[in-house]
């Protein structure tokens, strides 16, 4: 399965902060999405990532006043991404390799067009393993 028939089912809604919005800006959007990461967007240019982890980094090192400072100083800015033609297969072995849980997915116009979750890869492969279980059922009922 490819990442864009995730993308059809779960949506391509993409939630991004400018690099100059606080973190306090950024956990408040996280909180009100009910989300783990949001994507850092300077005009349509991907900038980086800021997850969960990157703001526990942050007040574990400067403490609560860290959420005034500008979400580029916290941000990952070396971000991972996939295309729409990438397997759900290549994406789980490329998370479990860089220990990210959440990866930009880019059109064949190098242009963001949605965020995969370790959360959606996870549903998806539930899914396909339990319609594997229904056809052989199937199959062996209807051989029998």
């Amino acid at each position: 399965m490819q990442i864009r028939h995730i993308l059809q089912q779960k949506g391509r809604d993409i939630v991004a902060v400018s690099p100059t919005a606080t973190l306090d800006d950024a956990v408040k959007l996280l909180a009100k999405k009910r989300i783990g990461a949001v994507l850092v967007k300077d005009g349509a240019v991907l900038a980086g990532i800021l997850s969960e982890r990157d703001l526990v980094r942050a007040i574990a090192a400067e403490g609560p006043s860290a959420l005034g400072r500008e979400v580029r100083a916290y941000m990952t800015k070396s971000v991972a991404t996939c295309t729409e033609t990438d397997t759900v297969e290549d994406l789980m072995e490329m998370m479990t390799r860089g220990r990210f849980r959440h990866v930009p997915v880019l059109d064949e116009k190098q242009s963001v067009c949605g965020l995969i979750s370790i959360g959606d890869v996870v549903k998806t492969r539930i899914a396909e393993t339990v319609n594997e279980a229904n056809s052989l059922r199937e199959y062996i009922s209807t051989t029998a």
